[in-house]
């Protein structure tokens, strides 16, 4: 372990920017390989809600490079979403590798910006960059980060811009502008007339990211440009992906960690704990995973570093390459392939009251002949709020046995367990529904019903419906748990599940434009039966 000093260092972009960053060195006349971060929230945090602090990896041989990106923190320019990340990734890195006391090879780590800043700069192929470390990423920022199934993830992208507009208040010391941004992050502004654009983001963050990504709520161009996705074709190097259970861009991870297991020659490698955004520990909602789920992150990245940047060979990186945390047998499950062995399906049945009766919808292993229809009635005044799960803050599982006994949810247990089940993959729920109104949304959560009556979540979706095509296909989070034997499992299904999500007016407007005085009562009917079967379908191992 080496001893550590720090030093700030600028350089200037080819536009004429200055960029800034803290370096962390050893002490010493050797020469070291170069880790970068670049991120928007100040280089003194420098991701320390989930790594080890720079010094940390400093000491184990590496200059450490943490620098804030054009317009935060100290650096100079105009702070716009992503739009320069790609060019200022280059120019970083290429500023970088004439580094003196370095190696000249560089990698890169951090999670959510800070991974994203990873992809832009390997889009551009700088040979000294040997290998990144992308975390809790979108891979489609369309439907991995801003939306999800067309619905407007409303608490985790208002709270990021309301963050990211009081940082911009405070850089240009507007202290009024500040303070009433900072106490909206503590109490998110969800009362306006239109719900999901809160007049507050027009009054103090006009150039907010928010105005674009609440006005464009259909894929098109502007996400299109903005997504590592279009960039797929200029990335190949060794990655770390790394993601959790109740993050909310998981499917993001995934989806990036498919794409380069399918094209890339060199390794993926994925971990994913059972971890929200942050922080990355044992503890989650009311769940203890144990100290199994303390995060290893930050060792792994040093083997990982040491490999692709020292020339070390360290045979665990490849020989098990997937890292998986199974919840609730709270064991890591190490592999080469994540693939599903095969699928069982549960069927709904019910005999109209599953939103009344806890006994009355059930799960049921052989498709059902004799359903009667299911109601769920959705009131705007009191929508079913969120508890837990990927989209909501905090995020996690939560006991939810009492929210269940809300009317306006209609719940479908299986049977006590037999034997262990255990799920690995992403689950899907396929339904036959239909509403009185021009659009409805449907929250779909499967929790395990432990023998003492607790309910806890650990997988679920939501999507916004348009139209009147059937059945609707909803594919839910991915999760890795063991459901023990006498426990259940129960599906949950609403209308809402604010403020995770926008509220659905039924008027089939845009969240952009929905007026809370207009929203309407919405009656939504559920059913299954031999022509058109209602399932939950989970990946089994």
């Amino acid at each position: 372990m080496y001893q550590v000093k720090q030093e700030t260092l600028s350089f200037t972009t080819r536009d004429g920017v200055r960029l800034d960053a803290d370096v962390y060195r050893p002490q010493s006349n050797e020469s070291f390989p170069i880790l970068l971060m670049r991120q928007p929230y100040g280089k003194k945090i420098a991701s320390t809600v989930v790594y080890a602090h720079p010094i940390w990896y400093a000491s184990h041989g590496y200059i450490v490079v943490i620098q804030d990106v054009r317009g935060r923190g100290t650096s100079q320019g105009e702070f716009n979403l992503f739009a320069k990340e790609i060019d200022d990734g280059f120019d970083t890195i290429n500023w970088l590798s004439h580094l003196p006391g370095s190696t000249g090879n560089v990698g890169m780590y951090g999670f959510s910006y800070q991974g994203m800043t990873q992809l832009f700069a390997a889009a551009t192929q700088p040979e000294v960059l040997k290998t990144i470390c992308p975390a809790m990423v979108a891979y489609d920022l369309y439907h991995d980060w801003g939306y999800e199934n067309g619905a407007f993830c409303l608490q985790t992208n208002l709270g990021w811009a309301i963050q990211l507009a009081a940082e911009t208040a405070r850089l240009k010391g507007d202290i009024n502008a500040f303070h009433k941004l900072y106490k909206a992050s503590r109490n998110l502004p969800l009362s306006d007339p239109i719900i999901a654009y809160p007049d507050l983001m027009k009054e103090l963050a006009s150039d907010s990211f928010y105005h674009d990504w609440i006005n464009h709520p259909y894929f098109d161009d502007y996400w299109s440009q903005l997504s590592p996705k279009t960039l797929i074709d200029k990335l190949d190097l060794p990655m770390l992906h790394i993601g959790g259970w109740f993050d909310p861009y998981l499917r993001g991870t995934i989806n990036l960690y498919n794409a380069m297991k399918t094209k890339s020659i060199y390794p993926q490698n994925l971990i994913i704990g059972p971890w929200g955004h942050l922080p990355w520990g044992s503890k989650i909602g009311s769940k203890n995973y144990t100290k199994a789920a303390i995060s290893f992150v930050d060792q792994y990245q040093i083997d990982w570093f040491d490999h692709f940047l020292k020339g070390k060979e360290i045979d665990h990186l490849f020989s098990q390459p997937i890292s998986l945390f199974e919840m609730e047998s709270n064991q890591w499950k190490y592999s080469k392939k994540w693939e599903t062995i095969q699928e069982k399906s549960y069927y709904i049945f019910s005999q109209g009251l599953a939103n009344v009766k806890d006994d009355d919808g059930q799960l049921v292993d052989n498709i059902p002949d004799d359903n009667v229809n299911d109601i769920i009635v959705h009131d705007p005044w009191r929508p079913v709020p969120s508890l837990g799960g990927h989209a909501s803050i905090p995020s996690g599982s939560f006991d939810r046995s009492q929210l269940d006994e809300r009317f306006d949810i209609i719940t479908y247990p299986s049977d006590k367990l037999t034997e262990d089940l255990s799920i690995s993959g992403t689950p899907f729920v396929r339904i036959y529904c239909t509403a009185d109104t021009e659009s409805f949304d449907i929250c779909a959560i499967l929790s395990e019903v432990k023998p003492d009556g607790k309910v806890y979540n650990f997988s679920q979706g939501y999507i916004r419906i348009n139209s009147d095509k059937l059945p609707i296909t909803i594919a839910l989070q991915p999760t890795c748990i063991k459901i023990k034997k006498d426990s259940c499992l129960r599906l949950s299904l609403s209308g809402a599940c604010f403020p995770a999500y926008a509220l659905n007016t039924g008027t089939g407007k845009t969240p952009n434009e929905e007026q809370l005085l207009d929203a309407k009562t919405i009656t939504i009917k559920v059913w299954s039966n031999p022509e058109q079967i209602s399932e939950i379908i989970l990946p089994i191992n």
